[in-house]
């Protein structure tokens, strides 16, 4: 589908964070603005400044995903149906705008548990905040050798 990149972050907001509240839905926009606009490492070589780029990165997000271990995945950004506030956190984040306490997150998970690791995905994400159910993590300097 030929989606704006405003309707496919819009879209990933939903499916990714929509339990989340509105810092819950920002932080991840602002994670994959981070992405877009990062200054060294896998995601300014795979990117390259696109939005596109960013959301369908093979094995990023689980929402691009239409099927999850060989069944279907229903909550894919297909499927969404964004409301005005999903339409408004993208524009926020498009327009250059972050959380303060986020950093320069590259990375975000929900471990299923009260306590979020210190690294992610390995030695590359340090640990810096958790809101709501996810765990979100900054850059290392290894990471800029990816």
């Amino acid at each position: 589908m030929a989606y704006s990149d405003r309707e496919l972050l819009a879209r990933l907001v939903q499916c990714e964070a929509g339990g989340e509240g509105d810092d819950g839905m920002r932080a991840v926009a602002s994670v994959v603005m981070n992405r877009v606009n990062a200054p060294g490492g896998e995601y300014a070589r795979i990117g390259q400044g696109s939005i596109r780029n960013i959301i369908f990165q093979p094995g990023q997000f689980t929402c691009v995903q239409e099927t999850v271990r060989g069944a279907y995945n229903p909550q894919n950004i297909y499927n969404m149906r964004p409301e005005q506030i999903h339409y408004d956190i993208a524009d926020w984040a498009i327009a250059g705008n972050r959380l303060t306490n986020l950093g320069q997150a590259l990375w975000f998970f929900n471990p299923y548990s009260p306590k979020c690791r210190p690294n992610f995905p390995s030695s590359v994400g340090r640990f810096v905040v958790r809101i709501g159910d996810h765990c979100f993590y900054d850059p290392t300097e290894d990471y800029f050798e990816t």
